[in-house]
């Protein structure tokens, strides 16, 4: 969906950053702030709306992306920053990801580029660096059902998170971050210790069944990403979801009690 549909209230990206553990495959989540409108006390993966600084961002690139892709990736490798202080970012003419100690060095920057009193231009030409959005992989696309007040557009991106990197909320938006695998998040879910938003289940659900880092970068890259708008309709009993067949998800009729 193009960001002048105005049924589209934001574009918005947010990043899967995986890594293998000892158990398999890990995400990185944050806990987000009670105090916050959207998704208030939920597990979510790192992420926001789109910011005008990211198209700028995009138009520097050498990329053969278009500037709205671009801009996207831009802006998930910036509310990654934000959210979690990892940076998927490299030196002009590196291959590699900055260093732990690169990222320690702007990583008080954090909340002026969330409040906007530094644009995160600034600190990567500040720094020589240039966000590394080669290294994401569409994973998903969920647009929020058109019955609804408040819409986003959002792009589920998947990226290797810099192995010295070490995550952490930022104290604001979230409260609380942790990196477990997808099963564990679901089955915290299932017990009631996390909260989930539907879409973030479908995407560990999918993830938990690719087992590893890899093999989640790999499908992505090669997967077609279909866009879900699910269609939500009021039942004597509920609510009822339903989601493409094509997206590939655990099902396609979803019943909600209450």
């Amino acid at each position: 969906m193009n960001e002048r549909d105005p049924k589209a209230l934001r574009i918005a990206s947010t990043v899967l950053l995986l890594r293998d553990g000892a158990d398999g495959m890990e995400i990185f989540m944050v806990q987000r702030n009670r105090a916050i409108e959207f998704a208030s006390g939920a597990l979510v993966f790192p992420g926001g709306s789109i910011d005008p600084n990211d198209y700028e961002i995009a138009e520097t690139l050498a990329t053969s992306l278009s500037n709205e892709i671009a801009a996207i990736r831009v802006a998930g490798v910036r509310e990654t920053f934000e959210e979690s202080g990892i940076l998927l970012a490299r030196a002009q003419g590196s291959d590699a990801l900055v260093s732990a100690e690169v990222a320690n060095k702007v990583g008080p920057l954090r909340a002026a580029v969330d409040k906007g009193e530094i644009k995160f231009s600034a600190i990567l030409n500040d720094n020589n660096l240039v966000p590394a959005i080669d290294l994401m992989a569409p994973f998903a696309h969920w647009i929020t059902p058109v019955n609804m007040p408040k819409r986003f557009d959002t792009h589920f991106l998947l990226a290797h998170a810099p192995k010295d990197h070490v995550g952490k909320h930022d104290g604001h938006e979230s409260v609380d971050s942790i990196w477990l695998t997808p099963r564990a998040a679901l089955d915290g879910a299932e017990s009631g210790r996390f909260t989930l938003p539907f879409p973030t289940i479908r995407n560990l659900i999918k993830l938990d069944k690719l087992r590893t880092a890899q093999a989640a970068m790999e499908f992505a890259r090669k997967t077609p990403v279909v866009t879900v708008v699910p269609e939500l309709t009021r039942t004597e009993s509920g609510s009822r979801l339903k989601i493409p067949k094509e997206a590939g998800y655990d099902g396609e009729v979803f019943e909600f009690q209450g």
